[in-house]
């Protein structure tokens, strides 16, 4: 089956080229904005803070200023997580702890973004502490799946990706350190992109309380319904990376891994990925199945949940009971390093890794917050759910770009993803070649 799509609303720069026009205002732009929040939202509960009359009046001051120099998102109305700080709003990481948690000033993406001529309506909600891949937290509650409201948007930016792919807004700014763009965008069928470790700056979003260091393995990174805002969205955020290279697919070299020894992936996973790789192969491009310089991925997810843990927790005792030393710390800075150079030979010979972003589609609400003791079937069979955190752990261990894309569809309709990875600060390539791919499956850019 063909990706799902819910809405045929303008992306973000054919809206910006319509205001651009003179077709219709700035403030026409939002207030269509916001009719879509407070027509579509009810059933999803996406947009948890609406900051509806501020928005008015940003829009009302682009009007009248006009248009200015190197602004792509003029009049462009979108929203943004609720981790990350927008001046004047909560930032409560789904903590009821937390509610009054004011920000003070606009992370540096939202400023980013404002002075391309972006309009702010409101914030995405988020699980508790970004802990999840699903979006529900007793301050704001459950958000739900735009293709089926009984499943999740995925997490942890979950509301994001719902408000993007129903239409309500064309793009949105999320973070990633365990899937939570990337997963995300597979479940509601849109594209995300994780940068690279450090090419987009994470002042301004922290857990409340703490003083903003950059945490290990997390990013910001932005989601869309198309890989043209999806580009002009990431460089619009990111600080210098390296330019996009113009290959075209018939000259790319791609290496496909969908099977792991931690994470087990549904059939209807495996056959879109298998899918792919022919009409992949039909373009042109090369596509192989297994190369003896991929790094060893059981030892890289053990790796991985272990500096993952110690991030999440701020250096609590894991699950084992075991309290980090310094010293664990310093080895897994070794062994991310070690991983590191061995993704980097890898992509010596490949241009891309494409990967399932999760072995599994859009799961079931479950009352039950975080992945601690959860389990989940997949082909018949009873997994542990944490483990599929491995499919995550492929780009976020080594700090590598991915970019997630909807190909497929599963019997019951929901959407089916593929992260495409790149080597280390070609993001620009990763989000060109998910382009490409879309086009495969009929998606224009």
């Amino acid at each position: 089956m063909t990706p799902p799509r819910l809405t045929d609303e303008p992306g973000a720069l054919a809206l910006a080229k319509r205001i651009k026009a003179g077709e219709l205002t700035a403030l026409e732009a939002t207030e269509q904005a916001i009719a879509r929040i407070e027509s579509t939202d009810g059933a999803l509960n996406a947009v948890v803070v609406r900051d509806f009359e501020r928005a008015r009046e940003a829009a009302r001051a682009l009007d009248e200023a006009g248009l200015g120099e190197d602004q792509p998102l003029f009049g462009v109305p979108m929203t943004i997580k609720d981790s990350i700080d927008v001046a004047g709003l909560p930032s409560t990481w789904g903590l009821e702890a937390a509610k009054g948690n004011i920000a003070q000033r606009d992370a540096v993406v939202v400023q980013r973004v404002r002075a391309a001529g972006a309009v702010i309506l409101g914030k995405t909600n988020v699980p508790p502490l970004l802990a999840d891949w699903q979006s529900a937290n007793p301050l704001y509650g459950i958000t739900n799946n735009p293709h089926d409201t009984s499943r999740v948007p995925g997490g942890s930016s979950g509301g994001a990706a719902a408000a993007v792919a129903s239409g309500m807004v064309p793009i949105e700014i999320g973070s990633d350190i365990g899937g939570s763009v990337r997963v995300p965008a597979h479940f509601c069928g849109i594209y995300g992109h994780k940068s690279t470790y450090a090419s987009v700056p994470c002042e301004g979003q922290h857990v409340p309380g703490l003083d903003g260091a950059d945490p290990a393995l997390g990013v910001v990174g932005p989601l869309a319904r198309n890989t043209d805002d999806l580009a002009v969205l990431f460089d619009l955020i990111s600080d210098p990376v390296l330019p996009l290279s113009g290959k075209r697919l018939s000259d790319m070299r791609f290496l496909l891994v969908d099977t792991q020894p931690i994470a087990q992936v549904e059939s209807a996973i495996t056959d879109a990925m298998g899918e792919l790789a022919d009409r992949l192969r039909t373009a042109g491009a090369q596509v192989d199945h297994e190369s003896p310089a991929l790094p060893d991925l059981e030892a890289q997810h053990r790796d991985y949940m272990r500096m993952l843990g110690i991030t999440m927790s701020g250096g609590a005792p894991g699950p084992d009971g075991k309290q980090a030393s310094v010293r664990d710390w310093f080895d897994l800075c070794d062994a991310q390093a070690r991983n590191q150079r061995q993704w980097r030979d890898l992509f010596a010979t490949y241009d891309h890794v494409l990967a399932p972003p999760a072995g599994i589609t859009a799961f079931p609400h479950d009352p039950k917050p975080g992945m601690a003791g959860r389990m989940i079937a997949i082909n018949g069979e009873e997994t542990v759910f944490a483990d599929q955190l491995a499919w995550a752990g492929l780009a976020s261990f080594p700090g590598l770009p991915s970019t997630a894309a909807p190909i497929a569809a599963d019997d019951a309709g929901l959407p089916i993803g593929v992260q495409i990875m790149g080597d280390r600060l070609r993001d620009r390539d990763c989000i060109a070649a998910a382009g490409m791919i879309g086009a495969l499956f009929g998606d224009a850019a």
